[in-house]
C-alpha cells in the first residue's frame, strides 16, 4: 500500500513538471517587445531621436506615399532626424529639444514620390519599404516599413493628393511688343538745302 502511494506521489510530480516545465525554458510572449500598432518602431541603434508608429499611407497607384510617424527628442538639445528611402534624396527633420514632432498628426506627413526615385520603388499596399532612420551620434538603423492604403477610416484622410499646378492669368495680359526702329525719312534732293 505504501509503495502505491509513493508510486502515485512521483507519478503527480512527473506530471505536475511536464506540464508546467515548459514555462522555465521557454520565453514568454509578454516579455517580447513588438509594434502594437500598424506601423513599427525604430530600435535604439537609429540615434537619440525615438521613432514611433512608422508607417506609410499610400495611394491607389502605388506612386504617391505619405510617411507617418512621430519623433520624440529626449535629450535636451535640438536634433535632425535623417530619413532614407532607395533612390530618393535624404530628407532631414528638425525635433526640437524635449519635443514630439508627429507627422501625420501636429504636422503634416511627408510626402514621397516614387517618380523621383532611380531604383524600382512603388508604394504598394500591404508591402514594406525599407527606410533608414538616423538621428544625434547613431549609427542609423534600416527598417522595413509597412504601406497601407486609406480604406481604415482613421487613414482615409493621410492618403495622398497628387499636387496640382495652379496655373495663375493676371487681370491684364501685356503682350510684349517690339519697339519701333526709326526710320530715316527719304531725302528729297529737290528740297535739299544748300
Amino acid at each position: 500500500m505504501k509503495s502505491r502511494l509513493v508510486a502515485s506521489v512521483v507519478l503527480s510530480a512527473v506530471v505536475l513538471t511536464g506540464a508546467t516545465g515548459c514555462t522555465f525554458i521557454t520565453p514568454q510572449a509578454s516579455t517580447i517587445a513588438y509594434s502594437a500598432s500598424d506601423g513599427v518602431n525604430v530600435g535604439d541603434s537609429s540615434g537619440p531621436v525615438a521613432i514611433r508608429n512608422a508607417m506609410i499611407i499610400a495611394d491607389e497607384s502605388g506612386e504617391l506615399g505619405n510617411l507617418v510617424a512621430a519623433f520624440i527628442n529626449p535629450t535636451d538639445e535640438d536634433l535632425v532626424v535623417s530619413v532614407e528611402l532607395p533612390g530618393l534624396d535624404p530628407v532631414e527633420i528638425d525635433v526640437p529639444a524635449g519635443a514630439t514632432v508627429s507627422l501625420g498628426a501636429d504636422e503634416e506627413p511627408l510626402l514621397l514620390d516614387s517618380a523621383e526615385s532611380d531604383e524600382d520603388l512603388t508604394f504598394a499596399p500591404g508591402s514594406t519599404v525599407k527606410v533608414f532612420f538616423q538621428s544625434g551620434d547613431g549609427t542609423g538603423a534600416a527598417v522595413n516599413v509597412p504601406v497601407l492604403d486609406g480604406a481604415l477610416p482613421y487613414y482615409s484622410d493621410l492618403v495622398p493628393q497628387p499636387v496640382e499646378e495652379e496655373i495663375v492669368l493676371d487681370d491684364e495680359v501685356t503682350v510684349p511688343t517690339e519697339t519701333p526702329v526709326p526710320t530715316e525719312t527719304p531725302h528729297d534732293s529737290g528740297s535739299e538745302e544748300h
